[in-house]
C-alpha cells in the first residue's frame, strides 16, 4: 500500500500531506475535508482515477493531485483501472500508457466505450515521445497527451482546462 516520507522532525519542514486511497477504498469525506490547499471550489469537488504501473509514479502524482486540492484514487494496472471505472464515477483519468497486460491505449478505448466515459477527459502521462505515440494516444481516445517526466504545473494545467 501507500507509504509517506518520514517527518524530518519539529522545525525541520512540513509533513506530506496524506496519501491518495488506492481505487478500491472508499474515501472518508471527513477527512479529507481540511486536506490540500486552496485550490479552488472546482477542485474540491473532482475526483480522478490516477494509473499507474509503477507505484511510485502513481503516488507522487496522486499526492501531487491531493496537494492541488483534488480527491484522488489510484489503480496499478490498467484492468484495475477498468475495474474501478465501471463501479465509481471519476472526474478525470490520468494514465500512464505503457502497462504490461492491458496498455493505456486499450485502457482509453475501454473507457470511451462505456456510456459514462464517452466525454471523460483522459490524460496519457508517459514516456513514449514520438509524434506517433501522440497520434495514437489521441486516436485511442485520449484528451492531452503528456511526456515524463512530467511538470506538475503542466499537468495541473491539462486538468483544469479539460475539466473546466
Amino acid at each position: 500500500m501507500y507509504q509517506t516520507a518520514a517527518h524530518p522532525g519539529p522545525g525541520r519542514g512540513t509533513p506530506p500531506p496524506p496519501p491518495a486511497p488506492h481505487a478500491d477504498q472508499r474515501p472518508d469525506p471527513a477527512a479529507e475535508a481540511g486536506a490540500g490547499v486552496d485550490a479552488g471550489e472546482a477542485a474540491e469537488s473532482l475526483h480522478l482515477l490516477v494509473v499507474d504501473d509503477a507505484p511510485d509514479v502513481t503516488e507522487m502524482i496522486a499526492l501531487m493531485m491531493s496537494y492541488a486540492g483534488y480527491q484522488v484514487s489510484t489503480a496499478f494496472s490498467a484492468a484495475e483501472a477498468l475495474e474501478a471505472a465501471r463501479s465509481h464515477s471519476f472526474d478525470a483519468v490520468i494514465s500512464d500508457i505503457g502497462m504490461p497486460g492491458m496498455s493505456g491505449y486499450q485502457l482509453a478505448e475501454a473507457l470511451r466505450a462505456l456510456p459514462a466515459y464517452r466525454s471523460t477527459p483522459l490524460i496519457a502521462v508517459t514516456g513514449f515521445s514520438m509524434y506517433e505515440d501522440r497520434e495514437r494516444a489521441l486516436s485511442a481516445g485520449f484528451d492531452d497527451f503528456l511526456n515524463k517526466p512530467i511538470s506538475p504545473a503542466v499537468l495541473l494545467d491539462a486538468v483544469r482546462r479539460l475539466c473546466g
